[in-house]
């Protein structure tokens, strides 16, 4: 046993003087771009843990676990602290005197975990009574002047609202922030805002326009038995130019001249798009808006008319239904041009590929045979066969059954192509004007590099927006491979956080690998003791259609070893909060970062 023992002593020490040597020799490179780093507990911490883990410790954590001494699997907030309380533990069993205490700079346990929560509260607000993990949730800009919509999400445990500069615009975002000071004020409590910067957005392009379609489906059995009739909401009269149709609503059922609004109850018999008569009931009418019902399957599209089956004087057409893409349905096998110019794309004709521009067309040189290219966060994926004089003909390698269509203004990846992209684009640095007065964090898109995040602090330091907190957002391959040079060069900038985006990341990195990287993204934030936003797709079919995925479930209750969870916008949102902070307040009492905590639990003996 003395001898496991000695064994074990000798390979802590060696461990020990390892991380520190090589901590160490990284920390006088940093000291020499800024002094200041050495007073940061976090850096110190985190230069231990990237030492530590450059060492394959699989073995040595299996011989200390047969000994039931620490296997080092929790040592993420306090590396130094835990190698010197086993090597402790190991001369005290050995009879050997206590190592004198060495490093100043060694944080308990108990200390590594405040700074994480004191560096969580500064950034996000503080916690709930009842949850430690911050809920973050996506405003809708058609909701921007909706105080109860806001209020309703305050009171189901939104703890802080994520503006995506990348949609809406300066007025959408002000009306946001005003009503929900309001809300807050009313409601009671906090809510920090964030405003994610767009970054450069790498899509596809424009596609031509056609005419807008309204399909009305009837809910059937498997047998064709109607089970729920198809649901329409309208407006009772044209919004104002130029104004969008509020979320939700279809179109507009437009009276004639001197014809009277639809009423409760009223039947309107319409012709649809294919000359088939149907029948709209209205169920109700609530601030303009109508709801009906009809009982067969139907496409409406402008112009097609309605006429009271009662009142000759109630009668119009249906108008306002929006243009929408040409439809260009690709599948495994297809070829696709990806254009160098950024008109409008087409489908495929007799001997030409479908077309689609990139809006950075520069990076469409750059792509190589071979290059993989992803589209819509995974939808489709492709592989670039060869360059033309027009752009990069691909070749569609995964679709999904039957097709999936191509859409304008969609994601590009290209995993493991550099980017080489300034690390803020104009209009980044055009909405920092808007948002800095507006907001208490900004989120980094597609940062990648230490002098990345250089860029960003500088744009801060100019505008004199010091105060506000960073989250740096890694979303691609390189980002997460640079993870600790991107935090190096911020940890000195406080509050500061690192949101995983995991829709582009599993772009990037493969969705079979996804699971680690987002782990190991996790353990280094917190050996730097800084919060993490667990991002992307979390209740996703809950927030956009109203029903519960058993797997989103347990993707969500994996957010609690975060500091909080983001959820993206959807009619269902508010109810997808309630969902999640049930989720979180329950999984709290179980999980603790890494640390699994055994609450008592109470089955039913048998007999």
């Amino acid at each position: 046993m003395n001898g496991d023992w000695q064994d074990l002593l000798a390979a802590l020490e060696a461990l020990r003087a390892r991380v520190l040597q090589e901590s160490e020799a990284r920390m006088v490179v940093l000291e020499g771009q800024d002094p200041t780093l050495r007073l940061h507990p976090g850096v110190h911490n985190m230069l231990h843990y990237l030492a530590l883990r450059r060492v394959d410790l699989r073995p040595l954590q299996e011989a200390l676990a047969g000994q039931g001494l620490s296997s080092l699997g929790r040592s993420e907030s306090h590396v130094l602290d835990t190698l010197d309380h086993i090597i402790a533990l190991l001369s005290a069993a050995l009879g050997r005197p206590e190592p004198e205490v060495r490093e100043q700079a060694t944080l308990r346990p108990d200390e590594g975990m405040r700074l994480l929560v004191q560096n969580a509260e500064r950034l996000l607000g503080p916690a709930r009574e009842h949850r430690s993990t911050r809920i973050m949730v996506t405003l809708p800009g058609e909701r921007a002047d909706d105080p109860a919509f806001l209020q309703s999400l305050l009171a189901k445990g939104m703890d802080v609202a994520r503006i995506n500069c990348a949609h809406d615009g300066p007025e959408q975002w002000r009306a946001m922030v005003k009503n929900l000071h309001q809300a807050v004020q009313e409601q009671g409590g906090s809510c920090r805002i964030l405003a994610d910067l767009a970054g450069h957005k790498i899509r596809t392009g424009p596609l031509p326009m056609e005419a807008g379609v309204v399909h009305l489906r009837p809910q059937r059995d498997r047998l064709g038995r109607l089970q729920a009739p198809a649901r329409l909401r309208a407006l009772a009269s044209s919004p104002p130019p130029e104004a969008a149709l509020p979320a939700g609503v279809q179109c507009v059922l437009l009276p004639a001249a001197g014809s009277h609004a639809p009423r409760v109850a009223e039947e309107l018999l319409c012709v649809d798009a294919r000359g088939k008569e149907r029948v709209l009931v209205v169920e109700a009418v609530e601030t303009g808006i109508l709801t009906l019902h009809c009982m067969q399957g139907s496409y409406f599209v402008n112009g097609n008319t309605w006429q009271s089956r009662r009142r000759r004087r109630c009668r119009g057409v249906i108008a306002g239904i929006p243009a929408a893409p040409v439809q260009i349905v690709l599948e495994a096998g297809d070829a696709l041009l990806l254009s160098r110019d950024t008109g409008e794309g087409r489908a495929a004709a007799a001997d030409q590929p479908a077309r689609v521009a990139c809006t950075i067309p520069a990076l469409v040189e750059r792509l190589s045979p071979g290059q993989a290219v992803w589209v819509d966060d995974g939808k489709m994926a492709a592989v670039v066969e060869a360059q033309g004089p027009e752009g990069a003909l691909l070749r569609i390698t995964h679709a999904k059954a039957g097709g999936a269509r191509l859409l304008p203004d969609r994601g590009l990846n290209f995993p493991g192509l550099p980017l080489n992209l300034p690390p803020l684009s104009d209009k980044d640095l055009a909405d920092l004007e808007v948002i800095i007065p507006l907001v208490d964090m900004v989120g980094f898109s597609f940062v990648e590099s230490g002098a990345h995040m250089g860029a960003l602090l500088e744009a801060l330091q100019q505008r004199q927006a010091s105060h506000l907190g960073i989250i740096a957002k890694i979303e691609t391959a390189q980002a997460f491979h640079r993870l600790p040079e991107i935090l190096l060069a911020a940890l000195g900038w406080q509050p500061l956080g690192v949101m995983v985006a995991r829709g582009d990341l599993a772009v990037e990195v493969g969705p079979e690998r996804l699971t680690e990287v987002q782990e190991e993204i996790l353990w280094l934030a917190e050996a730097a003791h800084l919060p993490v936003i667990w991002a992307t797709q979390v209740l996703e079919t809950l927030t956009k259609k109203g029903s519960i995925s058993r797997p989103e479930l347990t993707d969500a209750a994996m957010g609690v070893r975060a500091e909080c969870v983001m959820l993206n916008k959807g009619p269902f949102v508010a109810e997808a909060v309630r969902t999640l902070d049930d989720i979180l307040t329950r999984m709290q009492d179980h999980q603790r970062k890494k640390f699994t905590r055994l609450r008592a639990l109470h089955w039913q003996d048998g007999g």
